[in-house]
C-alpha cells in the first residue's frame, strides 16, 4: 500500500487507494459553530430592497415581465410547467402584438425559443390577449396621449399591480381506474412504438423510391 505523508499537525496529504481520514474535531468545538444571528436584519434587508424596486418602477407590476407557461425537459419533467424566459415570434404575431412594442409594455420576448405543440402555442396566445384585455398604458408625457395609450378615466383608477402577475394554475384532472381489457393485454405496445419509429424513419427514403418507380412508368409509356 502507500503511505500518508504528514505536514505538520493535523494535515495529511493521502496518496494511493487508502482508507478515508475520518478525523474527529470534538476539541474546542465552540470556535467551529456557525451562528445566524444576521438572520432579522437580512430579513429586513430584503423587505426595504422589495419596496424600494417596487416604487422604482411603479406603475408597473412588482413582479416584473409577463412570462409564458412553459413545459420542463426530459422524460422525468416534462409533466411539469413553469415560466420561460420569453414569448415566441410566432406568439407575438397570433396576438396582434408587435414584437418591439412587447417589450415596453411588460412582455418578455425570446426570439429563440420555438413552438413544439400546438397546445402550448395557444395557451401562450390566450396568455397574451388576457393581458392585453388588462393592460393599463401610461402616455411617455403627461397630458400628451397618442395612439395605443389608455383613456383618463383608467389612468386615474390604475394601482400597482402586487403579487404574483398571471401564476400557473394547474388543472388536475381525475383518474379513473378500470380494469384492463383483453385487447390491451393482446396489444404489444414496444412493438407498435418501434414499427412507427422505423415508419418515420423511412418515410421520406420510401416517398423518393415511389416518385421514381411513377416516373420510370411514365418514361415507359411515352
Amino acid at each position: 500500500g502507500g503511505k500518508a505523508r504528514v505536514e505538520g499537525w493535523g494535515r495529511v496529504i493521502m496518496k494511493h487507494n487508502n482508507m478515508v481520514p475520518n478525523a474527529h474535531f470534538h476539541k474546542e468545538w465552540q470556535l467551529r459553530v456557525r451562528t445566524w444571528f444576521n438572520q432579522p436584519m437580512r430579513k429586513k434587508r430584503r423587505r426595504t430592497a422589495r419596496q424600494l424596486k417596487a416604487a422604482r418602477i411603479a406603475p408597473r407590476p412588482v413582479d416584473g415581465a409577463l412570462r409564458p407557461v412553459v413545459q420542463c425537459p426530459t422524460v422525468k419533467y416534462n409533466m411539469k410547467q413553469r415560466l420561460g424566459r420569453g414569448f415566441t415570434l410566432e406568439e407575438l404575431k397570433e396576438a396582434e402584438m408587435p414584437k418591439k412594442l412587447a417589450g415596453t409594455v411588460g412582455i418578455a420576448v425570446d426570439h429563440r425559443r420555438k413552438n413544439r405543440s400546438v397546445e402550448g402555442f395557444q395557451r401562450n396566445v390566450q396568455r397574451l390577449k388576457e393581458y392585453k384585455s388588462r393592460l393599463i398604458v401610461f402616455p411617455k408625457r403627461a397630458g400628451k396621449p397618442k395612439a395605443g395609450d389608455s383613456d383618463a378615466s383608467e389612468l386615474a383608477t390604475a394601482t400597482q399591480f402586487a403579487g404574483k402577475l398571471m401564476p400557473i394554475v394547474g388543472v388536475e384532472g381525475a383518474i379513473e381506474a378500470r380494469a384492463i381489457t383483453e385487447e390491451e393485454k393482446q396489444t404489444r405496445v414496444y412493438a407498435k412504438l418501434r414499427l412507427e419509429r422505423a415508419n418515420a424513419k423511412h418515410d421520406g427514403m420510401r416517398k423518393k423510391l415511389a416518385a421514381e418507380a411513377a416516373a420510370a412508368e411514365e418514361d415507359k409509356k411515352n
